[in-house]
């Protein structure tokens, strides 16, 4: 009898073992279909399911790809680390790897990836390895010597979603957003195509690439607290903006995706549509008229967009990856006629480079800012600024940090001489692109100090992110140096948050305030940081349930809690909790038993924002018992309560 029922046990498991591993690969399909598309949002869903059910070299550096694409840079660190790590994984994994380090402000990390790359791959350019190499150690120092500038969130403009692209437009700020407030809006991203199949065009509800609506122009009065639509009719259900206008404020140039009738379909893939640059004129009646194409726009072919108008309305810069260029996107310039049409586009070959340059603004005194991902920089896009001398164009120099940061920064406008806006995706912002302020020339008047401690260890952490966040204000970030030490300089009568990070470890978070401080006065804050061990499991205290019940007890919140607080401090790792009750009882009682209470407490867990992904319920039942007391045994109840208890390990970082 024992032997058949091993037998049946037996196929029982492998049915279930081929049950799991098919239900894996058909979610797998699905998730490639929705990434083939663009829709990241359901694709990271899908392959995060595909990788919980049977971990693959494709769904982890395809969820490295895909994070990387919506700017999650946390996020696409952790999943590019397990495709880096394993055995048959390819070169280009360490490579995006060490890109999301240096993202994630990781510099002396992400430099052992380019250097482990250029051992992995021997036909790399040389050229832009030191450049890689070199951007994370002027990172370093600009972190470390911060420009006077004070960045502040324009959060009256920014909402959860993009925002991006602000200009001046008489007494208003016109920007770019993908937030769809309005029914006229129901459209999203900030991308440069979408991609359909023959089959069925891009949704015009929601932008598979975000998971928002299109991109809106909106408007903010300076006399007015409220944003609200440009009144500008596009002619289009997808995106629109950013937008710039004529110093007379009666001509506008926006950049702007539209589905031609007849798309071009090569060899059956899917069809591509690029961005175009468009213009309306206001009529008497104050309308903008019905937008024109740019005479360069072939969307069918190349993405032109990011237009700028210069004051006197003569010249047209903007960003094209039209072919002969250096390489991405490149600056061109057009010149417009006596006749009022525009010449030949000029590529700005003294500052193209290899990479992407993107959103060119030139100010008063000839001084062009614009960005790119192709020089020494932090991470991502950085803001530069040049001067067009005649005959010749000067070195462009980075503006360092906290202009610049590890992310995207991008739409450089000043407004006077010490003021003005810019766009970053930088963390801290309401979304993933929000429109900062900046004023120059601000003094520091205190000091934080600090060192970063393996909690375990009491050493000092070199090479730890620490992060200061003022309440309503900037943020600043630094790496440990060999001591372990880090120093900030501080705002009068302000309030801070304080994290510290490090691969490997959990997070530590402090908080502090300057308020009522004398300018003489240092602060002191060390940070402990906890090494994290996978599978290890970590008791939670006090989960206690009524006998013979799975809900969860006030009692039993207080700590689940806890446990959500760890989920959203250290938002990569996944977990699986674990219940577990004496033996007492029937076995397979006490399975069910433990099943449903450590559902009941992901169910909690969930509802309190974690995704669903990131968790796994696990009934031991009394199969883990920590002492003696197994059945038949005679044990006191507090032996039996060592056993009734509710533990998590983490399974991945």
């Amino acid at each position: 009898m024992k032997k058949n029922i091993y037998r049946l046990l037996l196929v029982i498991s492998i049915l279930f073992a081929y049950q799991t591993t098919a239900l894996a690969q058909y979610v797998l399909l699905e998730a490639d279909k929705q990434y083939e598309l663009y829709n990241y949002n359901k694709a990271i869903d899908l392959y995060e399911l595909a990788y919980k059910k049977k971990p693959t070299l494709h769904a982890a550096e395809r969820l490295g790809q895909a994070y990387s694409y919506q700017s999650n840079y946390r996020q696409a660190e952790s999943w590019y680390a397990i495709a880096a790590g394993m055995s048959n994984t390819n070169p280009e994994n360490v490579l995006q790897y060490a890109k999301a380090l240096q993202q994630n402000s990781k510099y002396a990390e992400a430099k052992v990836q380019y250097q482990k790359y250029g051992e992995l791959n021997k036909t790399v350019d040389t050229k832009r390895q030191n450049l890689w190499m070199l951007s994370c150690d002027s990172a370093g120092f600009w972190m470390k010597n911060p420009t006077k500038v004070t960045i502040t969130n324009e959060k009256i403009l920014n909402t959860a979603q993009s925002d991006w692209g602000a200009t001046v437009y008489g007494n208003s700020i016109v920007f770019s957003s993908d937030r769809g407030n309005t029914s006229a809006d129901k459209v999203s991203g900030n991308r440069p195509f979408l991609k359909f199949d023959g089959a069925k065009k891009p949704d015009r509800t929601v932008y598979g690439w975000t998971g928002n609506h299109y991109l809106r122009l909106y408007e903010k009065d300076a006399n007015l607290d409220s944003v609200f639509s440009f009144n500008l009719n596009a002619n289009t259900d997808y995106h629109v903006g950013p937008a710039c206008f004529s110093k007379d404020r009666n001509e506008v140039f926006f950049t702007l995706s539209k589905i031609p009738e007849k798309p071009v379909y090569v060899n059956g893939k899917l069809a591509t549509v690029n961005l175009g640059i468009y213009s309306s004129k206001k009529g008497a009646d104050g309308k903008w008229t019905s937008p024109v194409p740019f005479k360069y726009n072939k969307v069918d072919d190349y993405s032109v967009g990011d237009p700028f108008i210069t004051a006197d309305g003569n010249s047209l810069y903007f960003v094209s990856n039209m072919p002969n260029g250096r390489g991405g996107t490149d600056i061109y310039v057009c010149q417009r006629t006596a006749a009022g049409d525009w010449g030949l586009p000029v590529n700005l070959k003294e500052i193209n480079t290899e990479g992407n340059e993107r959103t060119p603004v030139l100010d008063h005194e000839n001084n062009l800012y614009f960005s790119t991902d192709g020089r020494i920089g932090m991470g991502g896009l950085d803001i530069f600024k040049t001067q067009l001398l005649p005959g010749k164009i000067a070195e462009p120099k980075n503006l360092g940090y906290p202009t610049n940061s590890p992310q995207d920064d991008f739409t450089y406008l000043k407004t006077s001489p010490l003021t003005g806006y810019f766009t970053s995706n930088r963390p801290g912002g309401l979304g993933s692109d929000d429109i900062y302020s900046f004023k120059e020339l601000q003094n520091f008047a205190l000091k934080l100090t600090g060192r970063v401690f393996d909690s375990a260890r009491k050493q000092p952490l070199v090479n730890a992110i620490v992060t200061l966040s003022k309440i309503n204000g900037q943020t600043f970030k630094v790496q440990t140096d060999e001591t372990g030490d880090f120093r900030f300089n501080l705002d009068k009568e302000s309030d801070y948050n304080l994290t510290g990070e490090k691969t490997n470890y959990r997070a530590d978070v402090a908080s502090f305030t300057t308020i009522n401080l004398t300018v003489s006065t240092e602060i002191k804050k060390d940070l402990y940081l906890e090494r994290i061990e996978l599978e290890k499991a970590i008791k939670i205290e006090n989960i206690y349930y009524d006998f013979d019940k799975s809900n969860i007890r006030p009692d039993a919140a207080v700590e689940l809690d806890k446990l959500v607080k760890i989920m959203k401090d250290n938002p990569t790792i996944w977990i699986e909790l674990g219940s577990h009750t004496d033996s007492r009882g029937n076995d397979q009682y006490n399975q069910w038993l433990s099943q449903r209470r450590a559902n009941s407490a992901v169910q909690y867990i969930i509802d309190r924002g974690i995704g669903k992904n990131r968790i796994t319920a696990k009934g031991y039942g009394e199969s883990k018992l920590l002492n003696h007391c197994s059945n038949g045994v005679q044990c006191s109840e507090s032996a039996h309560q060592l056993n009734r208890r509710t533990e998590f390990k983490i399974v991945k970082q």
